[in-house]
């Protein structure tokens, strides 16, 4: 499981490469589980997550290259 800190320290395309590798990993996770039980089947969920951590990081990294500004919240609209 990587941490948040982790997957800030790599590069953008280190970042891409782990996502294609956990995919990867993932697609054969499940197709071995269709034809058999899986010793770790907790993995699925674990690859799943790394993915989803790193593709918000490289999501958030995207809007800061872009200059975009995150909207406001509700709470922040609120106490205007």
């Amino acid at each position: 499981m990587m941490k948040g800190s982790q997957i800030r320290e790599l590069s953008e395309a280190e970042m891409v490469a782990r996502v294609a590798e956990l995919q990867e990993e993932l697609f054969r996770l499940r197709f071995r589980g269709a034809t058999e039980a899986l010793n770790d089947p907790l993995r699925l969920r674990v690859i799943r997550r790394d993915i989803a951590r790193l593709k918000t990081v490289q999501h958030e990294q995207a809007t800061v290259k872009a200059g975009k500004k995150k909207k406001p919240s509700r709470a922040t609209k609120a106490g205007r």
